[in-house]
């Protein structure tokens, strides 16, 4: 099989973690009426990084490469806007 013969679990959205510790920090400062069940979490997360430009990466390389680009800030402020966007329409729409 083609997936055997390399190593694609070495890839890495770099994105993914920017967009979860954003995600994090945006909920601490919410209140109660945010709903933070599985579910609604996991649908903004997801809709949060079927917005956001993804970064992976395979290699050392890659990873500074993509290092340079997230601490760009219209690129932090796109992650900002993106968690803020997928909150504000999760909440207004549960999944659950």
């Amino acid at each position: 099989m083609f997936a055997d013969d390399y190593h694609f679990e070495l890839l890495k959205n770099e994105a993914e973690e920017l967009v979860l510790h954003e995600l994090e920090f945006q909920l601490e400062g919410q209140g109660p009426e945010i709903c933070r069940c599985d579910e609604c979490v996991m649908d903004i997360a997801a809709m949060a990084l079927n917005t956001v430009k993804p970064m992976y990466r395979y290699s050392l390389m890659g990873r500074l490469y993509a290092n340079q680009v997230m601490n760009e800030q219209h690129y932090a402020d796109s992650v900002r806007k993106a968690v803020a966007h997928a909150i504000e329409k999760v909440s207004s729409n549960p999944g659950h």
